[in-house]
């Protein structure tokens, strides 16, 4: 997501690179790029204004601060106040009534049935008993659609067959709702393939007859400052308590998110991320401007992590993989719990690799893509490797190569690659052990008992430490198959062992290439 203005605000950035003050022409210049960074982000022009002018303002108010370059003050202000347009803090769900009720509205085809099920899935997830009620009677494919929704997520969906009478569905639904002691009531209303008085009439009952604690706009964030244009007439209308953006891993632009909020002055809830139930995230400003800017959001990583893998078993893995070398087995079980946090391209922007390495989003892509290809490739060589091969990493000598080439499929050369990367991986897992030998027995990377650093900030001083703590950026164990640019520290693709070269430090016994006669 924001992929083209994340590329476009580096960009930007690097204006002041090199530069050991902040003045008013080099500010302008950078300012005249950010401008054009959110003008082809399909940004409002009223929000880049007011962006812009903001921007100006505080950045030649800023007094020069020594120890920071003009860069990174620059990043600052621009940062904040992409903060403060996407509307500075979280706002949580008012769920208050008994039960609370949630409307969601929005226009036909913007994804309003499913970000109902999605949020159903969410709030389950919380603690919460919601109850979906289908008042899409326009639409007959919404009620069907609804009821499997509610399946999947194992939600009941409360309908009545035949009927036409919004009112009486809604009505008969809370009263359901106080029986049984659902809350909170999310009513699936009907959209149009555009706003019409008929549309709004409905929606407007239904406000005034149940009073619903939460009114949220469901925006397609792929129609860019059309979502202004929607947002405002049911802004006008209803009063919003809130946004919820679609699609928005598919919109790389971006202009919806910092446009909508600023617009009505209403705040974004959450997020869609991707097409799967459980793909819909809590908005938080912060969080946002760093994933913008390239800085990644380790933080809603974590609580990814926290929710999609089981505590005691990356204790368990981070304990082994600590206390024992690196091995084929660890790697496998590593792998399985990434892949339960995503794909790898997310993963890399979520820790800001993109921005550490000062790649663009393109490069990040085709990193992911070729890492990930690698690896299915390593892992259906490690299915062919006998238990004990995948303990002991050193046994594996040149017949049992050929073994394992022949179960895999794959060539020796490959196998001899994979070996020979997966060597440089063990050393580098040998030294962040020697990194953290004085912080006690993993305490600087579990953050109190924590592989993911428990719950909120405190999992970012366990990031901190992968990372090498308060000085200069290390890189994390990578995965065999990544290739790094060259000339960076740690390479996968630089120096180092080599399948096949005399005299190389492999472990795996390279073969000697003999002389022609």
């Amino acid at each position: 997501m924001f992929d083209n203005l994340t590329d476009r605000l580096q960009s930007a950035f690097r204006t002041l690179a090199g530069t050991d003050k902040m003045t008013h022409d080099n500010i302008e210049e950078a300012i005249r790029e950010v401008r054009k960074s959110l003008l082809e982000a399909d940004v409002s022009l009223k929000v880049v204004k007011i962006f812009i002018s903001n921007v100006r303002q505080k950045a030649l108010g800023t007094e020069v601060i020594e120890a920071v370059s003009p860069g990174q003050q620059f990043i600052k202000i621009v940062s904040d106040e992409l903060v403060t347009i996407l509307g500075g803090e979280n706002v949580p769900l008012d769920l208050k009534g008994a039960p609370g009720i949630i409307m969601m509205v929005g226009l036909q085809g913007a994804g309003k049935t499913t970000a109902c099920g999605k949020l159903a899935l969410k709030l389950k997830g919380e603690g919460q008993n919601p109850l979906l009620v289908a008042c899409d009677v326009q639409r007959p494919a919404a009620i069907h659609q609804l009821q499997t929704l509610g399946k999947q997520v194992d939600v009941p969906v409360f309908t009545i067959d035949a009927s036409q009478d919004v009112t009486d569905i809604a009505e008969k639904a809370i009263e359901l709702a106080k029986e049984r002691g659902y809350n909170p009531v999310i009513l699936d209303t009907a959209g149009r393939l555009q706003i019409d008085t008929t549309l709004m009439a409905d929606l407007l009952i239904l406000d005034r007859l149940l009073q619903p604690s939460e009114k949220i706009l469901v925006v397609d964030s792929m129609t860019g400052q059309e979502a202004v244009n929607v947002a405002e007439t049911f802004n006008t209308q209803l009063d919003l308590t809130g946004l919820l953006l679609t699609k928005i891993d598919g919109d790389a632009r971006g202009g919806a998110a910092l446009s909508v909020r600023e617009a009505v002055g209403k705040p974004i809830k959450f997020i869609s991320t991707g097409e799967k139930l459980d793909n819909l995230e809590t908005f938080y400003p912060d969080r946002m401007a760093s994933r913008i800017l390239g800085m990644g959001d380790v933080l809603t990583l974590v609580e990814k992590a926290q929710k999609n893998i089981d505590e005691k078993d990356a204790e368990r893995a981070v304990m082994d993989m600590f206390s024992n070398d690196f091995s084929f087995e660890m790697f496998v079980n590593m792998q399985s719990m990434m892949k339960k946090m995503g794909n790898m391209g997310d993963v890399m922007k979520m820790m800001g690799i993109g921005g550490m390495l000062g790649l663009s989003s393109e490069d990040q892509n085709k990193l992911a893509t070729e890492g990930e290809a690698m690896m299915n490739k390593y892992e259906i060589a490690i299915a062919s490797m006998t238990k004990e091969e995948r303990r002991k990493p050193e046994l594996i000598d040149f017949p049992r190569r050929r073994r394992i080439a022949r179960g895999s499929g794959l060539k020796e050369n490959e196998i001899g690659k994979m070996l020979n990367e997966f060597e440089k991986m063990r050393d580098t897992m040998r030294q962040m052990k020697q990194m953290l030998g004085g912080m006690g027995p993993l305490a600087g990377l579990m953050g109190g008992g924590n592989p993911f650093g428990g719950g909120g900030a405190g999992g970012m001083g366990g990031m901190g430490n992968l990372f090498g703590g308060g000085g200069a950026p290390k890189m994390p164990p990578m995965p065999p198959g990544f290739k790094m640019p060259p000339g960076f520290p740690g390479s996968m693709g630089g120096g180092g062992a080599r399948p096949g070269v005399p005299g190389s430090a492999s472990p795996y016994g390279a073969r000697k290439k003999k002389k022609k006669k």
